[in-house]
C-alpha cells in the first residue's frame, strides 16, 4: 500500500515547498502522512462539497490547489466554513494537502505550463524567472572523478543548471584533483552535499543573483501562427472553458507572443510588457490595473478559477503516472464561488 508520505514526497520532487511564496501556506493542512491512502481526490479547491465527494468515493487523502487553510485560524468551529470543512475532514479521517505557489513557480509540470500547452504556445519559458541559484565548489581526487561525475548526472535531470568539470595539474607525487564547480536550484543543495559527503569531499555553497530557467513566476510563448485579436479572444475562451473575458482596448495588432500566469497575475504585467508579449492572460485584474496596459499590450482576464482548472487534470496525470496502488479521482464539483448571469 502507499502511504500520504509517498504521494507528498513525489509532489514535492516536481515542485519543492521552499518555492512556495512567502504568504503561502502549502503542505499537508490536516491528517498524518503515515496513513496509508485508500484513494485520492484531486481538485483545485477544499469546500464542503468536496469533502463530501471523498467520503462517498472513500477517498481518505483530498489533494487541492488551493490551500484550506490560507490565514491563522483562532478558532475551528461551525461558525466559518473553513471550520465546518476541517471539522467534517477530520471526522471522516480525511487528509488534506495543497500544493500552490510552489506549483506555479515551476516550468515543468507545472500550472502555467498546463495553461500554455491548453493554448498550444510554443517556445514555453519563464516570464519572471526568479533569482537566488546556489553555487558549488569542491576539490575532487582524480581517483573519484568517475563517481562524482556519475552522480552530477543523476542530479542533473533533476535541475542542475551547469556541470562545469575543470582539470588541475597534479603537484608532485600526488594523485590528480578536479575543480568541479556548478550552480543548481536551491532545493538540490542536499542532493549534492549528500554526494560530496559520501565521498568525503568539502565542498563550499553560496548564493548567487543568477536566474534559472525552469524556476519562476508566469510563462511566455508564441503562437506558430499570429490570431488577429477578435479570433485570439474566442480561441481562449474556447480553449479555457471560460464564460466571458475582460479585456483591454484592441490594439489592431495581430497576436503571436502571449505570458501567461494562472490565478491573480496583475504583478506580471511589466514583465508581460517587457518581454515584448501582444497578450497577457490571467486573471483576478482590478479596474485600476488595467489602465496599466496603455496601449503596450491586450490583457485577457479569464477568471481566477478558469484559468487555473486544468490544475486538476495535471495533478492528476502527475499521481497517476507514478502510483497504481490506490483509487484517484478528479473532483466533479465546481468549486468557482463566482458566478455568471
Amino acid at each position: 500500500m502507499t502511504k500520504i508520505a509517498e504521494v507528498i514526497a513525489e509532489l514535492e520532487s516536481i515542485a519543492p515547498p521552499m518555492y512556495q511564496e512567502s504568504y503561502d501556506n502549502s503542505g499537508l493542512l490536516v491528517g498524518n502522512k503515515g496513513d496509508e491512502v485508500s484513494g485520492a481526490l484531486v481538485s483545485l479547491d477544499v469546500t464542503e462539497a468536496v469533502i463530501e465527494e471523498a467520503e462517498k468515493l472513500n477517498c481518505n487523502l483530498v489533494i487541492a490547489h488551493h490551500p484550506l487553510i490560507f490565514k491563522g485560524l483562532k478558532s475551528i468551529t461551525d461558525d466559518h466554513w473553513i471550520g465546518r470543512v476541517v471539522r467534517r475532514a477530520i471526522k471522516s479521517d480525511i487528509a488534506i494537502y495543497a500544493i500552490h505557489t510552489n506549483l506555479d513557480n515551476v516550468l515543468r509540470q507545472g500550472v502555467n505550463g498546463k495553461i500554455a500547452e491548453r493554448l498550444g504556445l510554443q517556445n514555453i519559458r519563464v516570464l519572471a524567472p526568479k533569482k537566488g541559484l546556489l553555487a558549488f565548489s569542491m576539490l575532487v581526487p582524480g581517483l573519484l572523478i568517475d563517481n562524482i561525475r556519475e552522480g552530477m548526472e543523476e542530479i542533473e535531470t533533476i535541475g542542475l543548471r551547469e556541470n562545469k568539470i575543470d582539470y588541475r595539474l597534479p603537484f608532485s607525487g600526488s594523485q590528480p584533483e578536479f575543480q568541479v564547480t556548478g550552480e543548481i536550484m536551491p532545493h538540490l543543495r542536499n542532493a549534492v552535499q549528500s554526494l560530496a559527503s559520501r565521498h568525503r569531499i568539502p565542498t563550499s555553497f553560496w548564493e548567487t543573483q543568477n536566474t534559472h530557467p525552469n524556476w519562476g513566476s508566469g510563462v511566455i510563448g508564441e503562437f506558430e501562427m499570429p490570431k488577429v485579436e477578435d479570433y485570439f479572444l474566442e480561441f481562449v475562451k474556447e480553449k479555457l472553458n471560460t464564460p466571458l473575458i475582460r479585456h483591454t482596448a484592441r490594439r489592431d495588432h495581430s497576436v503571436t507572443k502571449v505570458a501567461v500566469c494562472g490565478g491573480a497575475g496583475s504583478f506580471l504585467l511589466g514583465s508581460a510588457i517587457a518581454q515584448g508579449a501582444d497578450a497577457y492572460i490571467t486573471g483576478d485584474f482590478k479596474y485600476h490595473e488595467f489602465f496599466e496596459a496603455d496601449g503596450k499590450i491586450l490583457i485577457a482576464d479569464t477568471g481566477h478559477y478558469e484559468s487555473e482548472q486544468f490544475t486538476i487534470d495535471l495533478l492528476f496525470d502527475t499521481i497517476s503516472n507514478k502510483f497504481s496502488t490506490f483509487a484517484l479521482h478528479c473532483s466533479k464539483v465546481n468549486t468557482n464561488p463566482v458566478k455568471y448571469f
